[in-house]
This record gives structure tokens, sequence and C-alpha cells, in this order.
């Protein structure tokens, strides 16, 4: 039966540090524009006893602490407004599209954009933005503006005409079809591409903060810490335990 206590409160401490290594990557990522919040649920399972003799009704005496598969908050973050051209938000659902060196879409809410040397529009080194026709291209020192539905236009300097170099791929796949990327992109679960969504608005001149609430992850973070000591301390007590009981026993066969 100690060894039993031990080992249920040996779940619990592996609960209590999964949990933690992931309030802490959320906390990482406060700052990070358009982050989406990791969720890590477990749940407990209960252990069936030995029960009496020759029935088997043991009783539910135990429960081991089973992580379950983590998922996203995809609550919107706020808007900060910067006025910086390639600064872009969505409204509401939806998110950007993006490509990564392998031509693989994915996902993000990240709208802090830039221009590469080759004129590409990106949000990483790596990282393209995609449009509807393919990557948009801005050319040098020409103005880009971003209408609501996604179109990128740019004017040369001293030209008073606008030209398009592209649309945005504005994409709304259902939250429980992504999947969350090493990278930190979402993909959809099922594998290919999402549809552009027409409905998809954005704003130009502001990007979408992380969801993150560092002073609720900050609580959690302790609480978590303290849910770990406690089941290490309950460890501690069942060694205890069974180094007294093997004194008793050494003693009772003398």
């Amino acid at each position: 039966m100690i060894n039993r206590f031990a080992y249920t409160s040996m779940t619990g401490a592996t609960a209590a540090t999964a949990q933690l290594a992931v309030t802490s990557n959320n906390m990482a990522n406060a700052l990070t524009p358009g982050f989406r919040e990791v969720v890590s649920a477990f749940r407990a399972v209960p252990v069936k006893g030995d029960g009496e003799p020759f029935t088997g009704n043991g009783a539910d005496s135990r429960a081991f602490a089973i992580e379950t598969t983590p998922g996203s908050n995809f609550t919107m973050g706020q808007l900060q407004t910067t006025g910086n051209d390639l600064d872009v938000a969505i409204k509401a659902v939806g998110m950007f599209s993006v490509s990564r060196p392998d031509v693989t879409e994915a996902y993000t809410r990240n709208g802090k954009f830039f221009v590469d040397a080759q004129g590409i529009l990106k949000i990483g080194r790596d990282i393209t933005v995609v449009g509807t026709g393919g990557t948009i291209t801005i050319p040098v020192n020409a103005k880009m503006t971003i209408a609501e539905d996604g179109a990128v236009y740019t004017q040369i300097p001293g030209s008073q005409f606008l030209n398009q170099a592209g649309k945005l791929k504005l994409a709304n796949p259902n939250p429980n079809d992504l999947i969350r990327a090493e990278d930190g992109l979402f993909d959809l679960a099922t594998g290919g591409q999402a549809a552009p969504d027409a409905l998809v608005r954005v704003v130009q001149g502001a990007f979408e903060l992380s969801n993150v609430n560092p002073t609720l992850a900050m609580v959690q973070m302790i609480d978590q810490s303290r849910m770990f000591e406690l089941n290490t301390r309950s460890i501690t007590y069942a060694d205890q335990n069974a180094r007294s009981l093997t004194s008793l026993l050494s003693l009772s066969r003398a």
C-alpha cells in the first residue's frame, strides 16, 4: 500500500511539472503578437483496488493524474494601435495564411509584417505571408495600403496611382480543426489548406497582442509549484513510512 501511495503522488507531481512548463511557456509568450494561450488539461483516473478475496469487488480508493490532449485558447487579444503600415490585425474571427520554407501552409493571428530585401511580405525570416494569388511583393520605397478585405495596394513615390500588389489570404478555420505545430503556427488537423473567407476583415496600423493574462499565469505558476511540493512531500512521507514499517517487521522477527 505504501508503494501505491508513492506512485499515486508521483503522477500528481508529474502532472504539476507538466502544467508548470506549459504556464511558463505562456508567460514567455505574453508579449508575442497574436500568440494563443496553451491550455493543458489533466484528469483523474480511478485505480481499481484488489478487492476482497474471491470477489474482486475492490473500491476506487486511488486516482492517477493523466494528461489529456492540450488545446489552445482562441479568445481574441487586445489590439495595439501603432500607425505602422506593416502592422495588420484581424478585427474579429479569422487568421492570416502563411507559408513555411517547405511551402506548407499554416495559420496565425500575428500581423507584425515586414518586407525583406527582395520585397516579399513576411512575418518571420522564413515565414512568408500568403496571398490569394501567391506571395505578395512590395516595390522598393512604395507606400503600402491594406484594405479591410485584405487587398494590398502600393503607391510609388511621386505617382498618384494605386497598384494592387495582391490580396492577403484570410481564412477562418474551425478552431477545433487546428493543431499547434512546434514553430507556434497552426495547421489543419486533417492536412491540406483552409479556403479563403471573404467575411474576414482586417485593420491596418495595429496588431493583436497575446491573449495570455500575465497576472493569472503568475497565480497559476505559484499554485502549480505548491502542488508539486505537496506531492513530492507525500512521496517523502511514503518513503519514511516504508522505512518505519521495515524496522517494525525486523523487530517482530527478532
